[in-house]
């Protein structure tokens, strides 16, 4: 199938923003990460930026194309991924290349880009919205 702009899904909307001391609204930052003691004992250390990158649409290409665009984003940058998880994904992605761990009481893991590209092509492939 060939390029349509007639077609209301060729359009594939996202936003990736940048957070943290300086950049952006510091108190959303600070808010948004106070309850993650635990993010500070997986990593050992405290994050001060946010990138953060969502998709507009909430289909399967949504998804992958929105952690494939996270990864390309910490190829750049570094980083680490903050994965918010379904009920019993903690299991799943746990076994995962490049997973530094599992945070919130299991609802949300943190990795690599390599952990990224991995949770993507497992068949249980997910993000929450």
């Amino acid at each position: 199938m060939g390029f349509n702009p007639q077609r209301e899904d060729w359009c594939r909307p996202f936003l990736v923003y940048l957070m943290g001391p300086g950049v952006g609204d510091e108190s959303t930052f600070e808010a948004e990460h106070a309850d993650e003691p635990e993010v500070e004992a997986i990593l050992g250390f405290r994050p001060t930026h946010a990138v953060n990158v969502s998709a507009c649409c909430n289909r399967e290409i949504d998804h992958v194309t929105t952690a494939l665009l996270t990864a390309a984003v910490m190829d750049v940058i570094g980083g680490v991924a903050n994965v918010e998880l379904l009920d019993g994904h903690a299991s799943v992605v746990a076994g995962l290349p490049g997973v530094l761990g599992i945070a919130g009481d299991d609802w949300m893991a943190l990795g690599s880009a390599e952990f990224l590209r991995a949770w993507v092509g497992h068949p249980a492939f997910r993000l929450v919205k």
